[in-house]
């Protein structure tokens, strides 16, 4: 998955867009302008493969909402948690409102998927998590996680949950650091992962976090086999798509750093061989075309049927 430069498409993205490694395409507040631009925007990737590139953006609600101007300002997780310690009955009914307003606004200017909602429950003082988090109880906020999902659902669009398995643990933002969590497994997976047991079956796709649980795995989730394989995959039964969060944060670059100096393509292929169905690489042109020109992937019928499932309906 790869990004965009701008308001339309240049010929590198073009270049970019058509090598047969990209599946999707992921945009940003730089590519929005109004309804009838992006709509445009998104007409023009898709009509350049068939089957057509998915698209996807980050649209959560509060900091985390690329797409503003002409669209419903949706507010941040946090709030349906406030709602919730004042009215449990009819928080979750705000979250699955809100989750049908954001699904059905992208799909209608053409965005297959946003990367939402945020799984991480929050146990310590974060800015990169913070009021993402839908509530810092873990119980609490599966309740209303699953009315988001609902209403994403209901809209006709996949759920993505992020990022696996809890960065809501650390207050490092892996956007700038690698943040190191020293919980044992036992506390991740009774406190964390909470929301993924109850709802492993309910979500399409799940993003990783580029966090270092130091006492469960000596690699990131992203790049690791233990958490995709032994926990994600056999423990809890997931089946559908798992993304890389974007490699060419600070967080997977410092990991990455530490195998011996590894480029952006042997991050990728760590992150392909532990379990990523799909790599995300954005903001850094040069890292794209390093992956394009040497990164060793063949395409296969079952990825694309769980690719092809993204899609958004209607």
């Amino acid at each position: 998955m790869l990004d965009v430069a701008g308001l339309v498409l240049n010929a590198e993205d073009k270049q970019r867009l058509l090598h047969p490694s990209v599946g999707a395409v992921i945009l940003f507040a730089r590519n929005y302008q109004s309804k009838a631009q992006v709509s445009e925007l998104i007409a023009d990737i898709k009509a350049l493969r068939s089957p057509a590139l998915l698209v996807a953006v980050d649209q959560e609600g509060g900091r985390v909402q690329r797409f503003k101007d002409e669209f419903t300002i949706l507010p941040p997780a946090q709030y349906f948690g406030d709602c919730w310690q004042k009215n449990k009955q009819t928080a979750p009914m705000r979250a699955f409102e809100s989750a049908v307003t954001m699904a059905t606004e992208l799909i209608n200017v053409g965005v297959d998927f946003s990367f939402a909602p945020v799984f991480d429950v929050a146990s310590q003082e974060s800015d990169v998590i913070g009021d993402r988090c839908f509530h810092p109880d873990p119980n609490v906020a599966t309740e209303l996680l699953a009315a988001y999902i609902d209403g994403m659902h209901t809209a006709g669009m996949v759920s993505i949950a992020k990022h696996f398995p809890g960065h809501g643990g650390v207050s490092g933002d892996s956007h700038h650091c690698l943040p190191h969590d020293s919980r044992n497994e036992g506390e991740v997976l009774g406190h964390d992962m909470i929301p993924y047991q109850k709802l492993i079956n309910d979500i399409e796709g799940i993003m990783t976090a580029h966090v270092l649980f130091t006492n469960c795995d000596e690699s990131i989730p992203t790049h690791s086999n233990y958490w995709l394989q032994d926990v994600l995959r056999d423990k809890l039964g997931f089946e559908g798509v798992i993304f890389s969060d974007d490699l060419s944060m600070q967080g997977a670059i410092d990991a990455s750093a530490g195998s011996n100096g590894a480029s952006i393509v042997d991050s990728a292929q760590r992150a392909i061989n532990a379990g990523c169905d799909m790599v995300l690489v954005c903001n850094r042109p040069d890292f794209a075309d390093q992956l394009l020109a040497d990164l060793e992937f063949i395409p296969n019928e079952k990825l694309s049927g769980r690719l092809a499932r993204l899609a958004a309906a209607g």
